[in-house]
């Protein structure tokens, strides 16, 4: 079996490579242990490359590509876990909070066979709001975990033995059980707080629904392994929606799975057992309208050729799915309500923001994002989003997005993206009132952007340009643009030539005039694509 490569979403901007072999690696070992933080306040997140948003009585938790990132005053500071003793290096796949608890799962990428991929190391939980946090390893199997008891059945299962592919998509509760979504390590849940942890078996990619009572032979396989070339897309696990606290739904690489006794029985939907079907059946987000009681999905093309990407939403109990956004590769999904019982949706696709009220009839894109009090964002060129969060509170909304590029808050005043934007960059501070530096620094233009940090003491006229090693000129960023907020300033490049080509691997320089107000700044980039 073969997902589509351009639908797997990316982790710091590289793509996730899940058909890997999980065989004859050294298997990892389960156990927990409590740290203890001692934080200082930052003045930005750790990272522009936000993946996850959660927002917990005015408390901010970030999942980004360089750990987990909080702020406790509504985004003016933050505490950064990236590099202390309970997170190490580790990045934040997913986060979710339930019963006074905060939970994040961590992974890296590793070498494998010639190619990137990630490796999960498992969870961390914090009952103190982030002072003290207890790790749970990554959940594996015994090489000799070969079979699963589901009601009358006992069914071969792949024992996934290693993090390699086995990492943590979504979390989801319960009651007091938890679940996760691992794709290559599938769905399993624990009513311990991660002590153990029970493989949850999911219909067969042939079969629409099973319940223990059923006569079934299939294995537990979410990719191919000891058991031969077989695998299921409906056995590898993406998101997860709880409900109540005996109603889940499970997306997978083959569809949407439900589940209304607490996870033992389940019907699939998918794109092609229904006359209105959803979209694809890759199953990225899941999400739940409380204004009407709808299911929403962010349905991306897994591997049917008629599959294609959208929102696919049920205002029916799952009977019949209607698609918006087609085409469109969705990534969050939130609602803002109205004290009338009307709504409007948000979606964070790789290819801009939308709206739309609960007509759904238009959908409205986000206009360029710029931050009227910085002057951030004048030349923020991303488009591809990850992820979107409302909050409301005391008659004012906000719209949290993360971004490949930053964090970014928009207050939303007006339902036609009329309000106001803020632009939280995470970078270092400058030495001094005339020096530059550029980040990410090497950067891959296939996936990411540049940025070019400076100060000005006045407004200016700014030029800036791009040579190569030669000194040839490369690409003129800006010419004489005026800038006329004082403080850091920040211009991007992404690694294209004035003929709009990319530029080859190699290292570049960059000169910045400030409408002659001193000596120009000079830095340094590496491509490296």
């Amino acid at each position: 079996m073969f997902i589509n490569q351009g639908a797997i979403r990316s982790f710091v901007g590289l793509l996730l490579f899940f058909m890997l072999s999980l065989q004859g690696l050294t298997p990892a070992q389960q156990f927990s242990y409590t740290y203890k933080l001692e934080n200082g306040a930052s003045q930005a997140q750790g990272s522009n490359e936000v993946e996850k948003i959660l927002i917990v009585n005015d408390t901010i938790w970030l999942a980004t590509s360089k750990g987990l990132s909080k702020s406790e005053d509504y985004g003016q500071t933050w505490i950064n876990y990236y590099r202390h003793e309970a997170f190490g290096e580790e990045g934040i796949s997913a986060i979710a909070y339930h019963n006074g608890t905060i939970w994040a799962a961590t992974w890296h990428l590793e070498n494998a066979a010639g190619s990137s991929v990630p490796f999960g190391t498992g969870l961390r939980y914090s009952r103190d709001g982030g002072k003290t946090w207890v790790t749970v390893e990554q959940p594996v199997d015994d090489p000799g975990d070969s079979s699963v008891t589901y009601g009358i059945n006992n069914l071969r299962a792949l024992p996934v033995t290693v993090g390699h592919n086995n990492f943590v998509y979504d979390i989801a509760f319960t009651g007091e059980t938890v679940w996760i979504a691992c794709f290559a390590g599938g769905l399993r849940k624990s009513d311990d707080m991660g002590k153990t942890w029970k493989r949850v078996v999911l219909p067969p990619d042939y079969l629409d629904s099973i319940k223990p009572s059923d006569q079934l032979n299939f294995s537990l396989q979410p990719v191919a392994g000891k058991f031969g070339s077989e695998s299921y897309l409906n056995h590898r696990v993406f998101s997860l929606l709880a409900l109540d606290d005996s109603t889940i739904y499970v997306g997978t690489a083959g569809g949407i799975n439900k589940s209304v006794d607490g996870g033992v029985s389940w019907t699939k939907f998918n794109h092609t057992n229904q006359s209105k079907p959803i979209s694809g059946n890759f199953i990225l987000e899941l999400a739940h309208n409380r204004a009407d009681n709808s299911i929403w999905a962010a349905t991306w093309r897994a591997e049917g050729s008629s599959e294609y990407y959208g929102l696919s939403v049920s205002f029916d109990g799952e009977k019949n799915w209607e698609t918006y956004l087609v085409d469109q590769k969705v990534l969050g999904i939130d609602f803002k309500y109205y004290n009338n019982g009307s709504y409007d949706v948000f979606a964070a696709t790789e290819d801009g923001l939308f709206r739309s009220d609960d007509r759904l009839n238009n959908w409205i894109a986000a206009p360029r994002i710029y931050d009227s009090n910085t002057g951030v964002g004048t030349n923020y060129i991303t488009r591809r989003f990850r992820c979107v969060n409302v909050y409301q509170k005391n008659n004012n909304t906000d719209v949290w997005i993360g971004s490949l590029d930053g964090l970014i808050k928009y207050n939303d005043t007006d339902n036609n993206w009329g309000g106001n934007w803020k632009v939280f960059i995470a970078s270092q501070k400058l030495e001094s009132d005339n020096s530059t530096y550029a980040f990410p620094n090497p950067f891959s233009p296939d996936n990411e952007i540049v940025r070019i940090k400076y100060n000005l003491n006045k407004p200016a006229e700014v030029t800036i340009r791009v040579f190569d090693f030669g000194m040839n000129l490369v690409k003129t960023i800006i010419q004489n643009a005026p800038r006329n907020l004082q403080g850091d300033q920040f211009e991007v490049w992404n690694g294209r030539d004035e003929a709009g080509n990319f530029v080859p691997n190699g290292v570049y320089f960059y000169r910045i005039d400030k409408g002659g107000d001193g000596e120009p700044l000079f830095g340094k980039i590496m491509v490296l694509r």
